[in-house]
């Protein structure tokens, strides 16, 4: 079970064995049902995730109601409320397995002790916030200054999984558009 995790640590930093043998000991297994919360808005963030199968959605409720996804994980990929995980805040946004999926977590409190006592814990972390920093200052720009034909070939080209593997109605939320634009961008394909 732990083998995902490892090979995906192994490719972001160099790390002892022993060393990884501890980091695995903090990953706990959680399977999730279809649409099963794992944070909600109000709640302060306690874990990150790590999917070994499956999808989770990370998205807030927008002004006018509807939901805006800002971050959807796959197989082998992180996902977390991280302002919330890293202030100790309450959160603003929802952590929701899109199917049903299988992951392993570690608490706030394990991931912080691991920056203690183990230095590529460091390196690793380090690493995944570049990530973050990286994909989001992206689509920000992209919602910035990309119009809606622009935004769904950009992610059709970078991640075509996404449009097979889930609804129009996911689609759209992540591109930030309604479905009826998302409609007629594919339409005109």
């Amino acid at each position: 079970m732990h083998e995902q995790l490892n090979e995906y640590i192994r490719k972001k930093i160099s790390i002892s064995d022993e060393n990884l043998q501890m980091v695995n000991q903090f990953f706990k297994p959680l399977e999730l049902k279809k649409n099963e919360f794992l944070l909600h808005t109000g709640e302060t963030c306690q874990r990150t995730y790590f999917v070994l199968e499956g999808c989770l959605r990370i998205f807030f409720i927008n002004e006018a109601g509807q939901d805006a996804t800002r971050y959807l994980a796959f197989e082998n990929q992180f996902a977390t409320g991280l302002v919330s995980f890293i202030t100790e805040q309450p959160s603003f946004e929802y952590v929701q397995a899109v199917a049903a999926s299988k992951i392993l977590y570690i608490s706030r409190y394990d991931f912080y002790a691991l920056l203690k006592v183990v230095p590529e814990w460091e390196r690793f972390y380090r690493s995944y916030l570049e990530f973050a920093y990286v994909l989001n200052t992206t689509r920000l720009m992209s919602f910035l200054t990309l119009d809606a034909t622009e935004r769904y070939k950009r992610l059709l080209d970078e991640s075509p999984e996404i449009f097979k593997r889930l609804p129009n109605k996911l689609v759209a939320s992540y591109l930030n558009m309604s479905q009826e634009t998302l409609s007629r961008v594919k339409s005109k394909r």
